[in-house]
């Protein structure tokens, strides 16, 4: 089992099992952070987590791939903070629940997919047609559709064909 990660507050989670079938995909667990903020759910993404190491069984715990992120050029500094907080939480959650994780690089899996240079969505159209069975059809579900690949990604060996 493979769980895959768009990190970040308006993220996803994908699962696939061992046939490449999408047993799941859910956008980061959020919550309010004061009024005008929001920061990942800690407890539910953990619990989410527990629950697909779970049905995975002692001896097939799910390997998470978290697409490695770093700042970006035009972000502000309170913005790239909480998006640090919310991938090293999800790199805590995974090291606590002692899942292996592996780190990928955005244009590790992208290039593998035929996506490097396309726009942001051309992730969604690929991923609609790996997955018809996903309801990946407005714009802001391009985080889900990136989980997707992500995992899909590390199923494969680092292969998305």
């Amino acid at each position: 089992m493979i769980i895959g990660v768009d990190p970040g507050i308006t993220g996803a989670i994908a699962v696939l099992n061992n046939d490449l079938q999408c047993l799941d995909v859910q956008n980061v667990p959020t919550m309010p952070l004061g009024k005008n903020h929001t920061q990942i759910n800690a407890p539910s993404l953990a619990k989410y987590f527990k629950h697909w190491g779970y049905i995975a069984g002692d001896k097939d715990v799910p390997t998470v791939y978290i697409e490695q992120v770093g700042a970006m050029p035009g972000q502000g500094v309170t913005s790239m903070f909480n998006f640090g907080m919310s991938y090293g939480l999800i790199i805590g959650i995974a090291s606590t629940l002692e899942y292996p994780f592996i780190l990928v690089r955005p244009n590790q899996w992208k290039k593998n997919a035929s996506l490097l240079g396309k726009p942001k969505d051309a992730a969604r159209t690929l991923a609609q047609q790996l997955y018809p069975s996903v309801d990946l059809g407005l714009k802001k579900d391009v985080g889900k559709a990136d989980a997707l690949l992500i995992a899909r990604f590390g199923f494969l060996g680092c292969a998305i064909d």
